[in-house]
């Protein structure tokens, strides 16, 4: 899997990390080489090894993990026989790393100046300090950001989620290294700053000829700023080429099946998710690990490991039907499909199926006012999409709707033509229940010391009045509902998959028979292929049950799969406010224009 090129800076041979002392592999027989100034896309879902590959180029593994084969140079340096006192000079010297939370990696006491100098002095960059100093100016320079003495002496949560992912960036060029690895450094933000920090990274590797791997779980990230991509599934890299020919023309089905499952504005046909998920280390088949989830599998997929192969050596896949996939075999069922949300041409305006009317609403945090005479409507049986960048206030204005602000609302909120309290507290049983509240973070949303079952029950016995037998039958329902098994019941959060609790978190609300459901970013936390199969699953459950849905997002390319109408918020305010169709195809604001073209999507001449 080598291409032509000489000047190489990384070579991965054969990597292999296993679990410590069980022997479970976690990755195995990874092996791709990045060359001078090349940006790689390490792609796949998680539970791929992809992180797990990254992180070892700094001889790093999380603990109980262990390289136990392979070799990794980067620019002539045995990294895996390197004694920690040589790893520390070639970590932030020779190859640097930048995670995923840029909040968790900076030291919350210590000035953004002071942790920039202090990678420097570290690695004894230049050789005064006024030479780090100049440095420290110029890293800033390079990175979009104010280099100014009133900047620099900020604390981290004095800056931006941007800017903190930027400060991070500018810690891990500060000594000009080689190769830079980039672990899904943009999944937390919005589209507008994460355009900005792909921007940064872009220019840094090509102005400086810095070689990069960007981790991620989404094509449509890497789509412009890679040269060569890497998809990764259980352990092993399953398909590695140059960008364009992947996206035109992938060979390995899981290929095919991550593109089929982003999101684009300008798609005709939704996002499909990938039934079933990825196995976890001990739990693999012995051949291909994908087969249980391939439409496309012959019985040796099971119990075969495909060899590489592929039209080239730059472009290689793995798998024993490569060839047939790449002739047009398709490995999406239901390709006829279209969006399934019922188009419309006008906002709804009759007073009659209006069921959440907000009007000039204006919400405060403390003393500061937030919100700025808000009016939109949620109407009957449909969705609203709710969008805009990070502080433009829309998960402000849901909590208001679900009586969960705790600071001073002005204006009129009404549920069926009845004005709401403003606190839930203050609201009867059957209002709490008509509105229900699905959260970002299925990591955080569900009480870690509670079963499914219990974490079910409990609504359940507050709305309804229920013995035993006609309660477990309700939570095996809302669990097939949301495409769960009822042996779940007994597990705990920590024993599910992101997905599974996002719809455990989903299931949860609709045990209550709500008639509002308010979807608070409920996919940004997950993979691409996880984050079409909840939209799948919202979209099914609107047309099954009627329920109305206010859909908070930062990603336009999701609302044309899900909604009806769609409102634009920009600080406090709503900027643009119509059907999904008129807004997407021909916006009015020039914010409006600006998120549309912030938001990654895979470009014209690089679709399947």
């Amino acid at each position: 899997m080598s291409g032509a090129r000489t000047d190489i800076v990384l070579t991965v041979e054969d990597l292999r990390v296993v679990l410590d002392p069980s022997g479970i592999e976690i990755d195995d027989g990874v092996s791709f080489i990045i060359h001078e100034g090349e940006v790689l896309g390490l792609v796949g879902e998680s539970a791929s090894g992809k992180t797990t590959a990254a992180t070892s180029l700094l001889a790093y593994q999380r603990r109980g993990a262990k390289v136990a084969g392979g070799r990794i140079d980067i620019a002539g340096t045995d990294v895996l026989s390197l004694s920690r006192p040589e790893l520390r000079k070639v970590r932030g010297g020779l190859i640097s790393y930048v995670p995923q939370d840029a909040s968790a990696s900076l030291n919350p006491a210590l000035r953004i100046g002071d942790q920039l100098l202090e990678i420097l002095n570290e690695h004894s960059f230049g050789s005064s300090q006024a030479e780090r100093q100049a440095r420290l100016l110029e890293m800033m320079d390079e990175v979009l950001l104010p280099n100014d003495r009133a900047f620099l002496r900020r604390y981290p949560h004095q800056l931006s989620g941007g800017q903190q992912q930027r400060v991070v960036i500018a810690m891990a060029m500060a000594n000009r290294p080689r190769i830079i690895v980039l672990d899904e450094p943009t999944t937390a933000l919005d589209v507008t700053t994460q355009a900005h920090v792909l921007e940064t990274v872009r220019h840094l590797t090509s102005s400086y000829g810095v070689s990069a791997l960007y981790v991620t779980h989404d094509l449509a990230v890497v789509s412009c700023l890679v040269d060569r991509i890497a998809i990764m599934y259980a352990g092993r890299l399953v398909e590695i080429g140059p960008r364009a020919d992947l996206f035109t023309g992938a060979y390995h089905p899981y290929t095919r099946r991550l593109l089929a499952a982003i999101p684009d504005i300008h798609a005709t046909r939704p996002p499909r998710g990938i039934p079933g998920s990825a196995p976890r280390p001990g739990n693999r088949v012995a051949g291909c690990a994908f087969a249980p989830r391939c439409d496309c599998r012959i019985d040796k997929c099971a119990t075969e490991l495909p060899p590489y192969a592929g039209p080239d050596a730059d472009h290689q896949v793995c798998c024993w039907r490569w060839e047939e996939v790449g002739q047009g075999l398709s490995v999406i069922a239901g390709e006829e499909l279209v969006f399934p949300t019922t188009r419309v041409e006008e906002p709804c305006r009759s007073v009659n199926n209006v069921v959440v009317d907000v009007r000039n609403v204006t919400a405060f945090y403390q003393r500061k006012e937030v919100l700025h005479d808000v009016s939109t409507t949620l109407c009957e049986h449909r969705c609203l999409a709710l969008v805009g960048e990070s502080g433009s206030g829309k998960t402000t204005l849901a909590r208001c709707i679900a009586g969960l602000h705790q600071f001073k609302i002005e204006g009129a909120i009404e549920f069926n033509g009845k004005p709401l309290a403003r606190e839930t507290r203050g609201r009867t049983s059957a209002e709490r229940q008509a509105i229900q509240y699905i959260f970002q973070s299925p990591y955080s949303s569900l009480n870690p010391r509670k079963t499914i079952r219990q974490l079910l029950a409990q609504p359940i016995d507050i709305f309804f009045d229920l013995d035993r037998d006609g309660t477990e039958e309700r939570m095996v329902q809302v669990l097939e509902q949301v495409a769960l098994e009822s042996s779940l019941l007994n597990r705990y959060p920590e024993q599910l998959s992101g997905g599974e609790r996002q719809r455990v978190a989903i299931a949860r609300a609709l045990v209550a028979e709500p008639s509002v459901l308010i979807c608070d970013e409920v996919t940004s936390w997950l993979d691409v292929s996880v984050q079409a199969a909840i939209i799948e699953l919202l979209v099914h459950l609107q047309g099954e049950t009627g329920v109305s849905m206010l859909f908070v997002t930062h990603n336009l390319a999701l609302v044309r799969s899900i909604a009806q109408e769609v409102a634009v918020m920009q600080d406090g305010r709503i900027v643009e406010h119509g059907v999904v169709d008129a807004v997407l195809d021909d916006p009015q604001a020039e914010y409006t224009r600006l998120l549309l073209g912030d938001t990654p999507t895979i470009p014209a001449d690089c679709r399947i």
